[in-house]
């Protein structure tokens, strides 16, 4: 049975334009969620904003298509995603992560979480936490998105708030036994980790033939 997710493969040139027009689209779709956390405009702003707001949702509604897609790279092999709620290409409410890989399979990434990720006043959320933490551990246990491992548990330890603003989140594998994949994580500020994170993740049955 082939271990290949049913991903639909574009060239290098096509994979490179849809970071460039749909990554600055959703850049400022992010941009337009936290201006309208941070409003504070007069009534009648508000309403010419929201008209404004739902013209372009039509014009964007003009064309599209019946599902989301994942476009995989035809060189490297690397996911480009599009709803992916963590890393999603096109998707608003992920974070802005840009992850690296270094040469002995750790990852890593720095970026910012502002008001649209807030939990209590001035700290992250911590469901957001997990999520950071729950990809960038699946990240690195599948070597960069490129083999089929699915999250089988996760366990994360809060140590302290974690300050809205920049912060690091890095993984990297401990051990791997038979169909399951170990990893550990962290997350923080410039103080320091605010939250660790251990994940199984396990190889599904799909994906388990001897080819």
């Amino acid at each position: 049975m082939s271990t290949d997710f049913p991903f639909d493969v574009v060239t290098a040139e096509e994979y490179e334009r849809q970071q460039v027009v749909h990554g600055a689209l959703t850049h400022a779709i992010r941009e337009l969620i936290d201006a309208g956390i941070r409003t504070d405009v007069d009534d009648d702003t508000a309403h010419e904003a929201r008209a404004a707001i739902e013209a372009v949702t039509a014009q964007l509604r003009g064309t599209q298509r019946a599902t989301t897609s994942t476009l995989r790279h035809a060189d490297t092999g690397r996911p480009l995603a599009w709803a992916n709620p963590a890393v999603g290409l096109r998707n608003a409410i992920a974070p802005p992560m840009d992850i690296h890989h270094e040469a002995g399979g750790r990852c890593w990434s720095e970026f910012d979480l502002g008001l649209a990720y807030e939990g209590p006043p001035g700290l992250v959320h911590g469901g957001i936490c997990a999520l950071v933490l729950d990809h960038l551990l699946g990240e690195v246990a599948s070597d960069g998105l490129t083999k089929p491992l699915f999250t089988g548990t996760i366990t994360l330890r809060y140590l302290r708030g974690t300050p809205l603003g920049a912060v690091r989140a890095e993984a990297f594998v401990e051990r791997t036994e038979g169909i399951k994949t170990y990893a550990r994580g962290y997350l923080g500020d410039a103080n320091g980790w605010t939250v660790e994170a251990d994940g199984v993740f396990i190889m599904p049955a799909w994906a388990r033939g001897a080819g």
